[in-house]
């Protein structure tokens, strides 16, 4: 990696928090809120790692049946994958309903091979892989377990 996409991946980066921090988690939260979800965004509650509250923030999911799958774009980076890291276990919001499990996660994963996954549609695909792709700097997958 070069000095110059070092830079740039770090203000992309710094961009992406902002924009999710201030414009599109309190979206699609507040949306939640009152009922209005869409199938590409689910609620993801972890531990904070410093103040120990929980922390919810919307993620995209696939869910199988044994637990989902999600994407940290941002990778160890992100607010949410640090307190993974501190403490694995989580609720996912699947439906109306929260599921309880531990998160793990899985850097062999083929990132673009799993955002391909979470489209609806085959058509849908090509656009949420591309989307993904605009969006991430450091991407790794991350499989929840249901203990429940």
């Amino acid at each position: 990696m070069t000095a110059s996409s070092s830079k740039r991946g770090a203000r992309k980066f710094a961009v992406e928090r902002l924009v999710g921090k201030y414009i599109a988690n309190p979206t699609v939260l507040a949306l939640n809120r009152i009922g209005l979800s869409t199938s590409y965004a689910t609620d993801l509650s972890t531990t904070g790692r410093r103040s120990g509250t929980e922390r919810v923030v919307p993620v995209a999911a696939s869910f199988d049946q044994t637990g989902a799958w999600i994407i940290s774009q941002h990778g160890l980076k992100a607010g949410w994958a640090r307190n993974i890291s501190a403490d694995p276990r989580v609720r996912i919001r699947q439906g109306q309903r929260w599921r309880s499990g531990i998160a793990e996660f899985r850097p062999e994963d083929d990132v673009s091979t799993r955002a391909a996954g979470f489209a609806t549609s085959r058509l849908a695909a090509p656009l949420i892989v591309s989307g993904f792709r605009a969006l991430q700097t450091d991407p790794i997958s991350v499989r929840i377990t249901f203990t429940e």
